[in-house]
Formats: C-alpha cells, sequence, structure tokens
C-alpha cells in the first residue's frame, strides 16, 4: 500500500496519540503541525472515486479510505483548520490538549474518506471522546458539568447512528453510503436524527452554546471546525433534497439571532453564531439543487475558516484579558491592533461583505434557493443575514475592541496567535476575491464544489448581488447605530440567557430530585410491604405445587408418576433399538 492510499485520517489519529504521551514539548508541536501538513499532501495526491482501502470484518464489507469530490472539500479544510489549530496552540505546554485535539481533527478526516455507515460510526463516536478533553481540560466545576452532558448527547447520537444502521443492514444487506431516497426507508429517520444532534438542529442544539465557551482557549477553536461540519457533510451526503431540512435549516438561521444579540459572553455569542451559519448549508442541502449543494460545501469551507479565526480572535483577548465577557472588555484595539485587524477581517467574512469569502459562498445558497421559488425561506435567510452582522459582524469586534474603554491594557497576543490568525485571514480574503488569473480568487473555491461544472457557470460579483449584500449589511449597521444612539440595544451586562434546555435541566432535575425524596421517604415502608406479600404468596404456592405440597399428595400423583416413568422407559427402550 502507498502512502497515497492511507487516509489522512488515520495518519492524524495517530500523531495524536504519541502526541498525549509524549512528554517532550518542541517534539509534541513538531509532530502537531507535521502531521496535518503531511494529511494535505496524502489527500492531494490521493486517487478520486476509488475504494483505496476496503477489508472485510465481523462478515461486513468496510471502506476505510474513499475520496469524491464532496469528501475532498471537507477533508481539505479539516486538514487546514488541524494545522491552522496547532500552530494557535504553540504558546501552550499540555500533551492531552495536544493530543485530543489531533485525535479529534483525525477522527473527522477519517469519517469524511470512510465508505459505510459502520466505519462512520466508530469514527463519529471517537470525534465525540476525544473532543470532550478540551473541555474538561478548562478544570472547572462548570466545565465538568458541561463535558459530561456534552458527552451523553453525543453518545446518543453514536448510538441512533448504530441502531439505524442495524436497520438498514437488515434491509439492504450492506452498509454503503447511499442517499436514502425517504425518511420512511429502513433505519432514515433514526440516522437522520444522529445527525440532527451533531448538526444541532432546534431543540437538540443546547450542547454547543452549553460546552463551546466552556472549553480551553485552544479547545473552542477546536471545537468549532470539525463536530457540526461533519454532521453536514453526512447530511449532504445521505439526505440530499430531504425537503424537512429546508425549513429545518431557516429555522436554525433566525432563532439564534436573538439569543446572541442579547448574550454577554462573546464565546457564547460565537456558538449561536455557529449555529446561526450550519442553518444556512442545512437549508442548501434541503434544496438539493447542484448549486444548492455547492453552496453548503462552498459555505462550509469558509466557514470553517472564519470562524475558527473569529474564536481564535476572542482567544486571544481571553488569553491577555482573563475574560470573554462583553461587559468587561472595550477599547483592546490600542493594546491588541492586530488581533483587533484579525477580528474584523473575521467580522467582514462571516458578514458576507463582498471581497471576502462569506460572499462567494452564501451567494451560492440564496441565489438556489431563490432560484427555486421558496421565497419565504429566502426571506427568512434575507433576515438571518442581516442578524449576523449585528451579532458576529459588528457586536464581536465593537465589544471586544472599541465600544466603551475598559482601561485594561495588555500585551499583544502571543506570535503563535497572531500567525494562525494572519494565515486565516489571508484564506478568508484570498477565495474572496474576484478572479485576477486563472484558478485565483473565488475560482479556486469554486473549482473544488462537488458540481464544479455548475460552480464555474455561476458569477457571485454582479452589480445585483453587491447591491442587494451591500443595502442589507448597511441596513443592519445602521440599525445597529441606531439603538446604540437611544439606548434600545440590550445592554451588556452580567446574567444568564435561558435557552430551551431549561426545561430538561431544570425542571427534569427538579423531578428526578423530587422523586429521590420521595422515595427516600415512602421507599422503605413500601419495600417491607413488598417482601411481606412476596413471603406470603411464595409460601402459599410452596404449600400447593412443592413435593410436601397438596398437589403432590395422594393415589392420583402417585399413579401419574408410576405411568409418566413407563412412558419414558418405553421411548428410551424404542430409541435404543432404532439406533
Amino acid at each position: 500500500m502507498n502512502l497515497f492510499a492511507i487516509n489522512p485520517g488515520f495518519v492524524l489519529i495517530l500523531a495524536g496519540v504519541v502526541a498525549a504521551v509524549l512528554p517532550f514539548r518542541q517534539p509534541r508541536q513538531w509532530i502537531t503541525i507535521a502531521a496535518p501538513i503531511l494529511g494535505l499532501f496524502m489527500l492531494i495526491n490521493a486517487d478520486q472515486n476509488l475504494d483505496l482501502i476496503t477489508i472485510q470484518a465481523l462478515g461486513l464489507d468496510l471502506v476505510l479510505f474513499r475520496v469524491d469530490s464532496l469528501s475532498f472539500i471537507f477533508g481539505l479544510a479539516f486538514l487546514i483548520a488541524a494545522l491552522l489549530n496547532a500552530i494557535y496552540a504553540l504558546h501552550t505546554d499540555d500533551r492531552v490538549q495536544d493530543g485530543s485535539a489531533l485525535i479529534y481533527a483525525g477522527a473527522a478526516v477519517a469519517a469524511t474518506f470512510v465508505g459505510d455507515l459502520m466505519s462512520l460510526f466508530i469514527f463519529w463516536e471517537l470525534t465525540a471522546i476525544a473532543s470532550v478533553f478540551l473541555i474538561l481540560k478548562s478544570g472547572t466545576k462548570a466545565a465538568y458539568g458541561a463535558a459530561m452532558r456534552y458527552l451523553g448527547i453525543q453518545i446518543l447520537s453514536g448510538v441512533l447512528l448504530l441502531d439505524g444502521a442495524a436497520y438498514y443492514f437488515k434491509a439492504n444487506g450492506n452498509l454503503s453510503l447511499e442517499a436514502f431516497s425517504s425518511l420512511q426507508d429502513p433505519g432514515a429517520l433514526l440516522i437522520f436524527i444522529a445527525f440532527g444532534i451533531k448538526a444541532a438542529f432546534p431543540l437538540l442544539h443546547n450542547w454547543l452554546q452549553d460546552s463551546y465557551p466552556k472549553a480551553t482557549i485552544v479547545g473552542a477553536v477546536v471545537l468549532s471546525a470539525f463536530t457540526t461540519k461533519l454532521a453536514v457533510y453526512a447530511l449532504a451526503r445521505m439526505f440530499p433534497g430531504e425537503s424537512s431540512l429546508i425549513w429545518i435549516g431557516a429555522i436554525m438561521t433566525v432563532f439564534p439571532v436573538f439569543f446572541a444579540v442579547i448574550e454577554n459572553d462573546l464565546r457564547k455569542v460565537l456558538a449561536y453564531s455557529l449555529n446561526n451559519q450550519v442553518g444556512f448549508m442545512v437549508c442548501a442541502i434541503g434544496v438539493g439543487t447542484p448549486l444548492a449543494l455547492n453552496g453548503a460545501a462552498a459555505h462550509a469551507f469558509a466557514h470553517i475558516i472564519y470562524k475558527g479565526l473569529l474564536f481564535m480572535s476572542i482567544g486571544a483577548v481571553m488569553y491577555r484579558v482573563g475574560t470573554s465577557k462583553a461587559s468587561e472588555l472595550g477599547g483592546l484595539y490600542k493594546s491588541m491592533p492586530l488581533t483587533a485587524v484579525f477580528c474584523l477581517i473575521g467580522a467582514a467574512s462571516i458578514s458576507a461583505f463582498p471581497l471576502f469569502s462569506g460572499f462567494v459562498a452564501k451567494s451560492l445558497t440564496m441565489s438556489a434557493v431563490a432560484s427555486e421559488g421558496y421565497i419565504i425561506i429566502w426571506g427568512m435567510l434575507l433576515f438571518a443575514s442581516a442578524g449576523v452582522l449585528e451579532h458576529s459582524g459588528i457586536k464581536i469586534p465593537y465589544f471586544a475592541f472599541f465600544g466603551h474603554d475598559s482601561g485594561k491594557r495588555v500585551k499583544e497576543a502571543p506570535f503563535n496567535m497572531l500567525l494562525a490568525m494572519g494565515l486565516a485571514s489571508a484564506i478568508c480574503i484570498l477565495i474572496g476575491l474576484p478572479i485576477v488569473a486563472p484558478g485565483m480568487g473565488y475560482e479556486w473555491l469554486y473549482s473544488l464544489l462537488p458540481y464544479p461544472v455548475e460552480a464555474m457557470k455561476y458569477e457571485p460579483f454582479t452589480a445585483g448581488h453587491i447591491l442587494t449584500q451591500m443595502q442589507l449589511l448597511i441596513a443592519a449597521a445602521f440599525a445597529f447605530v441606531l439603538l446604540q444612539r437611544i439606548s434600545l440595544y440590550p445592554p451588556e451586562k452580567r446574567g444568564t440567557i435561558l435557552d430551551t434546555d431549561w426545561i430538561y435541566r431544570k425542571l427534569g432535575f427538579g423531578f428526578a430530585s423530587w422523586a429521590g425524596t420521595v422515595w427516600g421517604k415512602a421507599g422503605p415502608a413500601m419495600t417491607a410491604v413488598f417482601a411481606g406479600l412476596s413471603a406470603r404468596a411464595y409460601s402459599r404456592i410452596e404449600a400447593t405445587f412443592s413435593p410436601r405440597g397438596v398437589l403432590a399428595r395422594g393415589p392420583l400423583t402417585g399413579g401419574m408418576a408410576i405411568w409418566t416413568g413407563a412412558l419414558l422407559g418405553i421411548v428410551l427402550l424404542m430409541s435404543f433399538l432404532a439406533s
């Protein structure tokens, strides 16, 4: 087997295991950087549309490495993110964090390139197990609770995926990753819900806002890249054109806007924003046309980079200041000017300003939705786009670096953080540019999409696209300024924003506590009554059916025993003679 026929995710997983046990800082850091670079080299040179690694295990045909146009762009984005994350983490000396981050990234990459549901399940679960350490390493009580809730919901997703795969295998005799025709297909609904949990569908989303802001500084950056986008890839692979995804995605884009606007913790704002952006991708997958699927893939690629950049910038602020609370920040552009510039680039990208990556990616989805006649959905996405500018394009940089002056004067971010943010910023700008030469600008991104021929026919830099987007952005910016001037914009203050998880975290816990209290008081008495009834029932049964019981006495019982023995003897004799 040559190097280019090996799943790049395996290299990252192996390197992560080595990093987790290697006590020496410099060799470990070289490994964390070299592994993604080697993975990129392997992926670029791998043959496409071929089963490069196949094995048989437990009667199942497993495809461990297969590359096509859909998996290529997701795998490429994951490997680039793994490299940027490794650079961003160079200032730390934490082998558990380094190792788990690399294993987590490797599991996501490996899952992207497998060709069957069982292999997908294995790496699906590995992403959950490896990533939970990035939350636990914060070392706080809140982080521990969030990590346990996160692990529970992620394991539930894996169990549903495995259960759905069993139904699929029984009906089809194989576990190949092929698109379902309907949610009525065997196992389809279970697998759909499993994917929906990791994609943070509405009412299944709270694990994201609960866990990501409580992770370590590096951990939050790493977490933002893989789990939800792996789910987006899986949905695009197995549920393209599933109409329910259109409304699910549209709702995902809208509801986080309201939470993000009033949230004080800027890392939690970014978590809600992440949910919002994934909604665009989910909606595009539901539309299912080549243009829409290109939009989902392009948006995922761009989002992995610019969302990571925003988490990096707020992480750098948290590293220097010690908090990501908007109420305690402000005026940091004076002491962290480079970080502020990189944050503004990430904000412009996520807001889809022309000449930035978000514009050329989001335009595909918006055009696909409009061309298919989904007017209400298009309006919801337009509202969500304005909301993105409010909470991520303006709120994040304004309250962290500008706004009121907190009086805090700190050092600029460490060089490795600045380097990672600089590289991410360069990608956000380069793939957002018009075509300045063949294979450059947005043309490079479009050439990697699942339907490159259709993508290359699409022109994002038309007067209509640019004017519509600029009008939207200017109106949203004006609304922010106006609300600030008349003091109607939600103030940044300490507090906890209640979400739908309040139902099961508070009411559910309260009911469980009440039930425990009731049982503690009534349990002993109920146990004694049950024990007494059981003892009486046993005594009655013994008195009736035991060898000393009523039914065992009398000539009728003795006669039955004799005839039973005689018949058994005759049967045994006939069996012996016949043999």
